[in-house]
């Protein structure tokens, strides 16, 4: 049976493709300035809405697994001579697993405010995590009516850009259906079992400095740690540094492709 690629923009030209993931909350419509950023440095962009995200068919059962299969067959079908992912959040969970199914296709990960596994479904941090996340749409809120609020208590306090406001009205033409099953997937992740093979391609964690309820930077310092992967903690932004800072964040991002898969592929 053929399945039906989720929905995807291409963009820019070059035989190293960056795939971007956007996290629970988002669509690949918020990844405007990377887009434009690296489609400017000389990188092809795939940017993808996630099963159930944007105009991507909601499947019968969302989980994180089934994500990296259908970012599996998006490789397949468009991944070019070298590829590389950017996976945020959510992101970053299935960037992670998809990189076990595609090892062979994948040449270096850029993984942003996530972790290598969700934990203890009732440990009293997780338990928080998904309270907050889904206690306003349990009390009768909408998405567009919460995740301002929400998306802000995230950030580091003022934090003032452009593209927060672009993430904002992303995330706010959500559907609530595919949210709540983004977390409870969240909760049932468990990649600690593709650690060693992430040890043997370039691996860089961006994290937040404020960013102390979702991916705190020592849980990204202990990935990186855990594959010899590189770890930056960028000082002024909390969840979404690349919305709250992108000229900061993307010049971390450029830097690791020009080192890492770019200079190495040309020496090939």
């Amino acid at each position: 049976m053929t399945h039906r690629l989720p929905d995807y923009s291409v963009t820019g030209d070059g035989d190293i493709t960056v795939f971007l993931l956007h996290g629970a909350f988002g669509a690949k419509d918020y990844w405007r300035n990377q887009i434009e950023t690296l489609a400017g440095a000389g990188y092809r962009v795939v940017a993808w809405d996630a099963p159930g995200y944007g105009f991507s068919p909601m499947p019968q059962d969302f989980s994180v697994e089934g994500a990296a299969r259908a970012l599996a067959a998006l490789i397949d079908a468009q991944g070019t001579q070298r590829n590389v992912i950017l996976g945020h959040s959510m992101g970053g969970m299935i960037a992670q697993r998809a990189f076990d199914y595609r090892t062979d296709r994948i040449d270096g990960l850029i993984l942003s405010a996530t972790s290598a596994a969700f934990g203890r479904s009732d440990g009293e941090w997780q338990q928080a995590f998904v309270r907050e996340r889904v206690a306003p749409l349990d009390a009768g809120q909408t998405i567009p009516e919460y995740a301002p609020r929400m998306l802000r208590s995230m950030m580091k306090p003022g934090a003032d850009h452009p593209a927060i406001d672009l993430l904002i009205e992303v995330v706010s033409r959500m559907r609530e259906e595919t949210f709540r099953a983004a977390i409870e997937a969240i909760t049932r992740f468990d990649g600690r079992d593709i650690l060693p093979k992430m040890a043997t391609r370039p691996v860089i964690c961006i994290a937040g400095a404020h960013d102390l309820g979702a991916a705190p930077p020592a849980v990204m310092e202990k990935l990186a740690g855990k594959i010899g992967g590189e770890f930056v903690c960028m000082r002024d932004v909390g969840h979404f540094g690349w919305a709250e800072a992108p000229e900061a964040f993307d010049a971390i991002v450029l830097d690791f492709l020009d080192r890492r898969i770019r200079k190495v592929g040309s020496q090939a």
